[in-house]
């Protein structure tokens, strides 16, 4: 890996829609500033959901590509620092996911924490923070997957989960496009709660009034090339007709 190592991926800046796909946890790498590159897990957990979001890159260039919009992604894992969290938040560096300690975590004090930010979190917000600049009245699509189970709780039936937190308008208008989808289980802020003070589209849709949703796709639908693209063709259309909706009613 250069020295000259760049924390998130774009792709379609040329593309003309105001709409942005935005892809926080789309990497499972550990940039070889951090550690050397390694943060003590065996391979076989580096590959896991602990890691990154299983599909959610995919399906989140797919879906630029059919929606004409540009799209970012994170290039370093959540376990060095999850860009989906406030620089406060307490699971910013995790040391403990789903029943597995992150030994490369475990000491990580502020020096360490200060250098993960200035590497790896500041860039990449400051990247689509210009991304979104660059836009007319741009409206952020953020793509995340889920494991279809946790270590230590039951299994989870949703296809599909769409999180919102106090600003709901573009979250309930896919909600009902997908109410029409009669063979899948979807979720309303499920499998987590939408509302997380600090979050990426709380920093950079709520904050600003922006048009914004985050959908979560159980993993073990896109965990191919196929259901990446499956699943891009499939909620491209839905998004477009929510997109519209809420546009029309503002």
């Amino acid at each position: 890996m250069p020295k000259d190592y760049v924390p998130y991926v774009t792709s379609g800046m040329e593309r003309s829609s105001g709409t942005v796909i935005v892809c926080d946890h789309a990497s499972n790498f550990v940039p070889p500033q951090v550690r050397g590159g390694d943060l003590g897990l065996p391979g076989a957990d580096m590959k896991r959901h602990i890691a990154f979001d299983v599909g959610a890159k995919g399906v989140s260039q797919r879906l630029g590509e059919l929606l004409n919009a540009p799209v970012i992604c994170s290039n370093f894992s959540r376990l060095v620092v999850d860009p989906n969290r406030g620089e406060e938040d307490p699971t910013l560096l995790m040391q403990l996911y789903d029943g597995t300690i992150i030994p490369g975590n475990r000491n990580a004090g502020a020096e360490e924490k200060e250098h993960r930010l200035n590497l790896c979190y500041r860039p990449y917000h400051a990247a689509l923070k210009s991304l979104i600049a660059a836009r007319d009245r741009p409206i952020l699509i953020s793509i995340h997957s889920f494991t279809p189970k946790l270590t230590t709780r039951g299994p989870r039936p949703w296809h599909v989960g769409v999180l919102s937190g106090r600003d709901r308008r573009l979250g309930d208008a896919l909600l009902r496009e997908l109410a029409g989808e009669k063979d899948l289980c979807i979720g309303d802020n499920q499998p987590y709660n939408g509302e997380l003070k600090g979050d990426c589209m709380d920093r950079h849709g709520t904050a600003h009034n922006r048009l914004h949703t985050l959908i979560e796709l159980r993993h073990d639908l896109i965990d191919t090339p196929e259901g990446e693209v499956r699943w891009a063709e499939r909620l491209a259309p839905l998004l477009q007709r929510a997109i519209s909706s809420v546009s029309v009613a503002a």
